[in-house]
């Protein structure tokens, strides 16, 4: 990050143009937001993932509206650099295009994000469109799309085969064509990324997409390894906090239990005077 400049639509752009890679990582409070803006990760994005990750879901599609602004105000007030980007949620967007605009306007306003993202291709452009129309930054998203998990027929790699690959390029095409200034792309063959990446002239930000993307995005709880068991393969853990905060919280637990937690030094003291006038 350069300086206290507020990283923007224009920013994100050149880049690419630059060949400079675009950094990426989830958010949904003020305290991480803080912590990713201040370490000059360039894109906060509060993903519906959220569902999941802080709600307790077993998917996305729970997510409402109300979730993502609350989530999304906390996370713009922790970052004064980083460009804010909030999705929306699940059937915020695909009832209709006035629905839509509507929408990606409230999370404007009532957040302080930068820009919105929506999930889909073709099938979602009249939103894509009409959001741009209104003065709102678009960030696209393909590949994998987990409001779509149901029809995709579960979380697994997309555009393997010869017509959904070409579906995809056409897709990414297309949403460059109607304003969206970068898309996400999720769970994609990495050569299919590349050449996704080669043919667009706006950015693409990989999940589980390869190398040769122009950024990368990750959820952050993996990349710190705050839950045990499962993680995608995809989601390289840089560390494992879940360990740290196991151990931290036992032996708080265990302190407390032998009376050794809170000791002097975490106490406060009142005066033998003041406590001899009590009765």
């Amino acid at each position: 990050m350069s300086g206290n400049r507020q990283i923007t639509t224009t920013v994100i752009q050149q880049r690419k143009i630059e060949g400079k890679t675009i950094t990426m990582l989830t958010a949904y409070d003020f305290s991480m937001a803080k912590f990713l803006n201040d370490a000059g990760i360039d894109m906060l994005l509060v993903g519906d993932s959220l569902g999941n990750v802080v709600l307790g879901y077993d998917s996305t599609l729970p997510v409402t509206m109300e979730d993502m602004i609350h989530h999304g105000k906390a996370v713009c007030r922790g970052a004064k650099q980083a460009m804010v980007v909030v999705d929306m949620p699940f059937m915020s967007y695909q009832v209709s295009t006035e629905q839509a605009v509507t929408n990606a306007g409230r999370i404007m306003k009532e957040t302080g994000a930068q820009a919105v993202k929506l999930e889909g291709g073709r099938e979602i452009v009249s939103a894509v469109k009409a959001i741009v129309n209104a003065g709102i930054p678009v960030v696209g998203h393909l590949g994998l799309t987990p409001q779509s998990v149901h029809s995709l027929g579960g979380f697994k790699v997309q555009g393997k085969e010869e017509k959904s690959a070409q579906k995809l390029l056409d897709d990414a095409k297309i949403l460059e064509e109607n304003g969206a200034f970068a898309v996400v792309l999720e769970c994609v063959p990495a050569l299919l990324a590349q050449k996704v990446t080669q043919a667009i002239g706006i950015p693409t930000i990989g999940i589980g997409a390869g190398v040769h993307c122009d950024g990368q995005v990750l959820v952050t709880n993996d990349l710190l390894g705050l839950y045990p068991g499962f993680s995608p393969k995809f989601a390289k853990r840089y560390a494992n906090l879940h360990v740290q905060v196991a151990q931290a919280v036992a032996e708080y637990k265990k302190e407390v239990e032998t009376r050794v937690f809170p000791s002097v030094e975490h106490s406060f003291k009142i005066s033998d005077e003041v406590l001899e006038k009590l009765y």
